[in-house]
């Protein structure tokens, strides 16, 4: 399938990409400027910004509460942005959509950013808020049943390393890991997938792109060889819990998706990998407002419900 006509309409008008070394500082600055109003935001029964309180120091985060309750299913999310974008602010419609399709209330994590935050301070910040979450002095009232943990992009590779971190550790409290277009494996030799050749140019995010968007992450510490670094690298994914892996048809990452849900359900995890048609990397965050791919948040609802 060719790309959506919207997504390629928006393409379209994009400018050419600067030349020279990427300004992470001004990157976020205009990420910022592009926010909608906030009256225009999908209103739930509650939003609070407030400090998660860790063994390993305060994350800032934003609580999405849909309905009132006494206790609550809950979803830790990760926002992408190459490791050095992102904010509680960026993706605050990701997670009100979340929050009002699935009903659980849904934690933003607000993680430290590469390249001034060194490796692993962003995965640290992750893991300690899905503990500090499960925990009685969170005040969140997490029914003990369901806690997932939810990424797009990088924060995808979070979510997956988060996932993999407790089960070595012996937490064994996350119910579902949930990755929107993950970035799984951060070796960019364009041989190592077809599709960072099918997929290399005229989609938004270009092959050629990846390296320098991920250097801040990775001129920081984290090795690409490191499964916590590309999760797809993990030699035993048995025991991990079940998974949602969406992809988008053309997104230079997309097979790396694919090949960790074929490897999750190899190893006896059960798994729903759901690739959509002419979507683009990205297309949760920018594109959920196109019918056909706003119906990622009620597959994740299904997939959270699912007996």
């Amino acid at each position: 399938m060719t790309l959506h006509p919207e997504i390629a309409k928006f393409l379209a008008t994009l400018p050419a990409p600067p030349e020279g070394p990427l300004d992470p500082v001004a990157m976020r600055a205009a990420d910022e400027a592009r926010l909608p109003p906030v009256e225009d935001r999908l209103p739930l029964h509650s939003v609070e910004d407030m400090t998660a309180r860790t063994a390993d120091g305060e994350v800032p985060v934003r609580i999405y509460t849909p309905a009132e309750a006494g206790t609550y299913g809950l979803l830790v999310y990760f926002h992408g942005g190459a490791f050095f974008l992102g904010s509680l602010e960026t993706h605050d419609h990701v997670a009100r959509s979340l929050a009002a399709e699935t009903g659980l209330k849904v934690v933003s994590v607000g993680y430290r950013l590469a390249p001034e935050a060194a490796f692993p301070a962003g995965l640290d910040d992750c893991y300690a808020v899905v503990r500090w979450a499960a925990g009685e002095d969170s005040g969140l009232d997490w029914d003990g049943a369901t806690l997932a943990v939810a990424g797009d992009s990088s924060g995808g590779t979070f979510a997956a390393a988060v996932a993999a971190r407790a089960h070595d550790d012996g937490f064994d409290r996350i119910t579902h890991q949930i990755l929107y277009y993950p970035s799984l494996d951060l070796d960019f030799d364009v041989d190592r997938h077809p599709s960072l050749r099918e997929n290399a140019t005229g989609y938004g995010l270009e092959t050629a792109g990846l390296k320098p968007f991920n250097a801040f992450y990775l001129d920081s510490g984290a090795d690409p060889a490191d499964p916590l670094v590309s999760p797809v690298k993990r030699t035993d994914l048995s025991g991990l819990p079940p998974a949602l892996v969406v992809t988008a048809e053309h997104d230079p990452m997309r097979d790396e998706g694919e090949l960790y849900g074929k490897r999750l359900r190899e190893a006896g995890v059960p798994v729903t990998v759901t690739r959509y048609a002419g979507a683009n990397h990205g297309f949760v965050q920018h594109f959920s407002w196109i019918p056909e791919f706003h119906r990622v948040f009620e597959e994740t609802r299904d997939f959270l419900h699912r007996g």
